[in-house]
């Protein structure tokens, strides 16, 4: 007996060179391959193997202060536990019909958390990070290792830990969230697993360092008994101060003429496993990038996403055919092979440096792992 056919292939009719005249021949040929759900590749070459990545997303910009307002009535009006989990609203591209996804591999949220509030315990194999551009009194808890989380911070999460959160301060608090859901939903390799209702009280001490800080946060040494162990990097907070600095002795040497092999007012850095030197997350990279005042960067293109998030400062962000004023907190994407250049706009309500501050996450170490990375820059101004 044949299946009755549910989703029959429909085949398109085509403008490509030396294809045969249509005969009824030819038509009774093509409703044979769709009946036997079959589809020639010449009808369908052209989007299958087009000459450049034709991403699906679009680029587009969320505003702070409106994800901010909207999170904020969410927070008075949706609890959290076990029926959502968290009080995490995701950005959805515009061009991804409706999907919670930033883009086809990369998923962002604000995470908003109210005083005294509990996040329970979950883990899932989607690959995890929070960043903070603001506010601080949320404690993230990690296989039961209690990490604070404070402007700046950048918190990455491998999949498959048991993490929870909780707010001990008298304010709300909000930061974003980067995973690799739709990777992992497109792959159908996603798992995910409740833990406990509640943490325990030792869990809601909140020490100064964490257990993750004290094992691998003194920077080019590391626990001799505890190296390959996790897929991902084992230290749970990047602290502000720290990538700060980086980014201050990066701009300084540059300006100095120290180093030639940095790049004129644009400093950047990577978030690394302290174990092997390689991204955070299997999936994930995580960057910080600073452009000084008046700077700005080439266009460049490059195969995989990205979403960026402005820690500081102001500017002008072109992205494709869209151009956007950005400031602290707006957030927006890059989709694969779309030109990004970026210019540093310092206005009063800037930090005294006047740099542009950005974090930024993409899908990189896929395309990596993949050979399928590939970059292109124009020339400098």
């Amino acid at each position: 007996m044949t299946a009755e056919l549910t989703s029959p292939v429909r085949l398109r009719a085509t403008d490509a060179p030396d294809q045969p005249a249509p005969t009824e021949e030819l038509a009774d040929l093509y409703r044979g391959f769709e009946k036997e759900l079959l589809v020639p590749l010449w009808t369908e070459i052209g989007d299958l193997m087009p000459p450049h990545p034709r991403s699906k997303a679009m680029p587009h910009r969320w505003e702070w202060r409106t994800l901010l307002t909207l999170a904020d009535r969410a927070g008075h009006l949706v609890p959290v536990g076990r029926g959502g989990e968290r009080r995490a609203i995701a950005l959805a591209n515009p061009s991804l019909g409706g999907k919670p996804y930033a883009s086809p591999t990369l998923w962002a949220a604000i995470q908003y958390l109210m005083p005294g509030e509990d996040a329970p315990e979950h883990r899932h194999t989607q690959n995890a990070f929070r960043f903070v551009v603001e506010g601080e009194g949320v404690w993230t808890v990690v296989g039961r290792d209690p990490v604070p989380m404070r402007r700046g911070d950048f918190l990455p999460q491998a999949g498959w830990n048991w993490h929870a959160h909780h707010n001990a301060a008298s304010r709300p608090m909000a930061w974003i969230d980067g995973l690799d859901i739709p990777f992992q939903y497109g792959t159908e390799a996603q798992f995910f697993e409740f833990g406990r209702d509640a943490i325990s009280d030792e869990e809601r001490v909140t020490p100064e360092r964490s257990r993750s800080e004290r094992l691998w946060g003194n920077p080019g040494l590391a626990p001799v008994s505890r190296l390959g162990r996790t897929p991902g990097t084992p230290l749970l907070r990047y602290r502000w101060e720290h990538t700060d600095r980086a980014l201050q002795d990066q701009l300084e040497l540059e300006a100095q003429g120290v180093d030639a092999t940095l790049e004129r007012g644009h400093a950047a850095v990577r978030f690394t496993n302290p174990t092997n030197g390689a991204d955070v997350l299997p999936t994930i990279r995580a960057e910080f990038h600073r452009i000084a005042r008046g700077a700005d960067t080439a266009p460049r293109r490059e195969t995989g996403s990205s979403v960026y998030q402005v820690f500081d400062g102001s500017g002008r962000v072109t992205v494709g055919d869209l151009s956007w004023t950005v400031t602290r907190g707006d957030l927006f994407v890059v989709p694969s092979w779309q030109p990004l250049s970026v210019t540093s706009e310092a206005s009063a309500s800037d930090s005294d440096s006047g740099a542009l501050d950005l974090f930024r996450f993409s899908d990189a170490p896929i395309f990596e792992a993949l050979n399928l990375s590939r970059t292109e820059t124009e020339e400098t101004h």
